[in-house]
Parts: structure tokens; sequence; C-alpha cells
């Protein structure tokens, strides 16, 4: 592990994950943007199902969004159900986001233990990979330390993950809600601070992945989410319900450090580029007004 306090830049000089998505945050605002070509949003704008489709949709969402986001997610499974060739066009997006100077976060979801975690770290967080991201997400449900093969590789490599704590869906409360107040998110919480000793500058590397409306459990269930000092990742806004204004309540003293994630609401004013840009833009003002 490097040493606390470390910016952890990468091989070819990088800055840290945390560092760049702190600078994009403060420089564009704090609005992530999804790329998620659902089978129904391709047929509403009148594409294919098909890898040409995947493209035109991409590249059409991140021509409109790269200079008014901090960062755009890609949802990996709407692209791994067309097999290679749609993981052939999430490498052409990812090459192409990192042209337009827009950082990317990987949505994989990915967990697992041993040689086969670092081969998913492999994937996705080493210099070279063709589906190198400037971050991922990670599912911690094999405990905390069965993700330190990527931990360490987004240290190395100035890249950035964002760890699955406490998500909106009701299923999930059946886990990280478990233990009250020592709670499964609790500990996630706990262990993504103190990984985050190892940055310097105001943002670490290790961000969290809350949703927009998980409302009152962030007190419910204790959570200190400001001594994290890593970004959190909020999907939700928009088409799941939450407002801006939401956020700002639910987060409180961590909202400087929210990432508000918005994909349905701002695709569905698609397919021109000036819409989703319209749209993009009018989520940005919310989260940064007020």
């Amino acid at each position: 592990m490097p040493e606390a306090g470390s910016t952890s830049s990468g091989p070819a000089g990088r800055k840290s994950f945390g560092s760049r998505l702190g600078a994009a945050m403060a420089s564009r605002g704090p609005l992530c943007v999804g790329i998620d070509p659902h089978p129904a949003l391709l047929k509403e704008w009148g594409l294919a199902d098909d890898a040409a489709g995947l493209r035109r949709f991409s590249m059409t969402v991140l021509e409109a969004v790269s200079s008014l986001a901090a960062a755009v997610k890609p949802q990996v499974a709407l692209y791994e159900r067309h097999g290679s060739a749609g993981m052939a066009v999430l490498e052409e997006v990812l090459v192409a986001a990192a042209q337009a100077q827009v950082l990317t976060i990987a949505d994989a979801k990915r967990g697992d233990i041993g040689s086969t975690m670092a081969a998913y770290a492999d994937a996705w967080l080493r210099d070279g990979s063709s589906l190198a991201a400037d971050s991922v997400t990670l599912s911690p449900y094999l405990g905390f330390e069965s993700l330190r093969p990527a931990l360490d590789l987004a240290a190395d490599n100035g890249r950035g993950v964002f760890v699955l704590a406490l998500t909106s869906n009701p299923e999930g409360a059946s886990v990280q809600h478990v233990g009250g107040a020592d709670s499964v998110a609790r500990r996630i919480v706990e262990a993504a601070a103190a990984e985050n000793g190892r940055y310097a500058g105001s943002l670490g590397s290790v961000g969290l992945v809350v949703g927009a409306t998980v409302g009152s459990a962030l007190t419910d269930l204790h959570l200190d989410l400001p001594s994290v000092r890593g970004p959190i990742l909020a999907p939700g806004l928009g088409a799941q319900g939450a407002t801006p204004a939401d956020l700002r309540r639910t987060f409180g003293a961590a909202y400087p450090q929210v990432l508000g994630t918005s994909s349905r609401d701002i695709l569905a004013a698609g397919p021109g580029t000036q819409g989703l840009r319209n749209a993009a833009l009018r989520t940005l003002v919310g989260l940064i007004g007020e």
C-alpha cells in the first residue's frame, strides 16, 4: 500500500482519480451522465438494437454532454448483452471519452475473490487494457478486503473505484441494513474512509455508491459520509424520483462530495444533441444552484 498521504499518481505521472474528479467537479459541476443504451431507448431514438445502434446512441450522448459533465457512466451490462460486438463499442466509447477529456465510470459492479478479482481489476484498471476506464464500480459483498486487487491497482495507476454501499433498490436493505448501528453499510463506509488515508488532497479515489433516493437511511444507520473523504456516486436523479433538492437534504454535510447521476431523464431528451445538452444543463443547474 502506498504511504499515507500519497497522491498515487499513475505510471505516466497521472494524478490520482480523486484529484482529477475533484477538479472536474469544481470546474464543470457535480454531474455524471449515465450512458444507458436500453433497448426501449434505442427504439425511441429510431435505432436498431445492435452494435451500430449502440455506437450511434453512445457517441451522440458523449458529443452532447462531454463538455458539461464531470463524468460519464456507461452501463456495462447494456453493451455486454451484445457480446463481443457490444464490448467493442464500449471500448470505442472509453477512448472517445478520454479524447473528449471527460472522466469515465465503468458501471460494471464487479466483485469476486483472489485471482478472479485480480483479473477484473486488470481488465478495468490496468494501463494498456482495451477496457481501461478512469474508474469502475465494485460490489463488496464477498467482503471489502476481497476488493484489494482493484483497490491497489487503481492506486498504482491513478484510477479510482466506486464501492456499492447503500443502494436504493428495496432488496438492498436485506443485506446493507443488517446490523443496525453496526450495519453492513456502515462497515463499508468505514473501510472506504480508511482506504482513502493513502490519498492526499481533499478527495480520495475510493468512492461510494449511495442511491439518491435512500431517504433517512443515512441517519438511521449512522453513516458518516464526510469522513470517507471520497466521491459519492448518487444515481437516481430524475426518472427515479430524486431532485437536486432531495440530494441536498439527504446528504447534508457530505453534499460537496456528491456526484449526482442522471440517466433516463437526460437520455429521454434524445436523439438530438441539443435536446440532450439542454436536459443535462437543466440538471446541472439544479445541482449547483440554490
